[in-house]
């Protein structure tokens, strides 16, 4: 079994300045607007505020849609989609021509509150409660994770955001100002060693709870905090110690991609999803996933669904290795492999090449709106590379070329070449990850923490993204959330 994040029914108050659902397809109700007098009394109450802080992470504004769609702006893929002005508000962000009246990025600013809130109700209220404390303590560890996972998609995508720690009720102040990042920074933090202190192991949970975080995704999420920081001792001190932790790299690469074989061994941590969970597809409430639908090539009949999103150019194709067996489960091609025994046609494509790594048969998933398949966050692939990145970066770059091995030779790769300067290694990661985390939602922020930005911009430029600037690698602040709280100061540039 894994975890079914609960429908929650208690109904939270958060600022109209930072929640409000937009009228597009997205949106077909309102689930983000609670009462706070309803706070949680019992064990059992307590786990279901929790499971609705998780909740958030599932919808299209976060990781059933906008996350992923950061490998399009990043130039890994291009819409595709249906054409005209289906995805247009991604194309915009991909061709860095995009504003402060985007809607996919009122989603990515709008997906984290509610889950914000959950997570502070859970933190005031969990340690004056009289119940279990091995509950208390999971409890209190899950929602200082979850705060800190929702706080750093914030502040990578936008810089300063407010920073509310305590739930908002009508007494609050409901127009608060933008926090400086490194303030927000220093609160994640915070909030990651906290959750490691109270979190069990990955192992320490029953088959019924497999899917919640784990000490092994604070520690996970830490050491990303701390690369994107570049504060590389603690990435080498967090990686070095997740190695012992039971984690390991799937024999299979496909495996981290199958609902058969979701939460294995290399996942510190993935967005759970479920089929037939009785819920509107288009709704926050729905719990299946979106990728499969989305990315299938349309007309294909693939998959069930299959609405075109999400098509690898050429360049991006370009980059694999002749040999690696990455490419074959990540990208459908001429000539490739069957999918359920059906050849690729480059004709359902734009650039003529599809997402394969999310898409689930139909024997699996016979109708658009019944994945199952989880969305993996964080892997321990991630874990060795980011290791490899902060090896080099202390200068014994000799040592960092283990851990990247380690994910080569799982993809059929040779090893890496010895004696490598440190800055021609620094770009075998970097090309490493974008090869190995495709399509999952990495590689726009390894583009902007690189160099501050100046990495991204050149690849970017190498494209032919040639407005791309150094003001585009932070988002605007919704031009509708400013004009609801006037303390929101907007990004340089826009």
């Amino acid at each position: 079994m894994k975890m079914k994040y609960a429908k929650i029914c208690l109904m939270f108050l958060l600022s109209l300045s930072l929640v409000q659902c937009s009228d597009d397809f997205l949106d077909k109700t309102q689930p983000d607007t609670i009462n706070t007098e309803n706070y949680p009394t019992t064990a059992e109450e307590l786990v279901t505020v929790v499971n609705g802080a998780y909740q958030p992470l599932q919808w299209a504004k976060l990781y059933n849609l906008r996350m992923w769609t950061t490998d399009i702006f990043a130039g890994n893929s291009i819409v595709g989609a249906g054409g005209g002005e289906d995805g247009i508000e991604t194309t915009n962000l991909a061709n860095f021509v995009t504003n402060s009246s985007n809607e996919g990025v009122l989603d990515l600013w709008r997906g984290p509150w509610p889950g914000i809130l959950r997570a502070n109700i859970v933190i005031k209220e969990a340690p004056a409660m009289a119940i279990d404390e091995a509950i208390k303590n999971r409890s209190l560890g899950e929602a200082y994770f979850l705060r800190a996972q929702y706080y750093f998609i914030l502040v990578r995508f936008f810089g300063d955001v407010p920073l509310i720690t305590e739930p908002q009720n009508s007494d609050s102040d409901l127009y608060p100002a933008r926090t400086s990042a490194s303030t927000v920074y220093s609160q994640i933090v915070s909030d990651l060693e906290n959750a490691i202190q109270l979190l069990p192991t990955k192992q320490q949970y029953a088959d019924a709870d497999k899917g919640r975080a784990s000490k092994g995704s604070a520690m996970g999420m830490l050491a990303k905090v701390y690369l994107t920081l570049q504060q590389w001792q603690q990435v080498v001190t967090l990686t070095t110690e997740l190695e012992s932790m039971g984690y390991s790299l799937n024999t299979n690469y496909a495996d981290n991609f199958r609902a058969q074989t979701e939460n294995s061994d290399e996942s510190l941590f993935e967005v759970q999803y479920v089929a037939n969970a009785g819920y509107d597809f288009w709704s926050n409430e729905n719990q299946a996933s979106w990728t499969s639908a989305f990315m299938g090539p349309r007309s294909s009949n693939l998959v069930a669904g299959a609405y075109g999103w999400n098509q690898p150019t050429a360049e991006f194709v370009s980059n694999y290795e002749s040999g690696d067996l990455r490419k074959d489960v990540t990208v459908l091609y001429d000539g490739g492999p069957t999918f359920e025994g059906t050849s690729y046609s480059p004709s359902w494509s734009n650039t003529g090449y599809n997402v394969r790594k999310f898409l689930v048969p139909q024997s699996i998933s016979p109708s658009f709106d019944s994945s199952p398949l989880n969305f993996p966050v964080l892997r321990y692939a991630d874990v060795l590379l980011m290791k490899a990145e902060a090896l080099n970066e202390l200068g014994q770059t000799a040592q960092a070329e283990a851990p990247l091995n380690q994910v080569r030779s799982r993809a059929g790769l040779g090893a890496i070449a010895t004696g490598m300067s440190q800055l021609d290694f620094r770009y075998a990661v970097l090309k490493e990850r974008r090869i190995e985390l495709a399509f999952e939602g990495h590689r726009w922020f390894d583009l902007v923490r690189v160099d501050n930005g100046q990495y991204g911009l050149n690849f970017l430029h190498s494209i032919g993204k040639t407005n791309a600037d150094q003001h585009f690698l932070l988002l605007p602040i919704p031009q509708i959330e400013r004009d609801r709280n006037p303390n929101l100061s907007q990004n340089p540039g826009y």
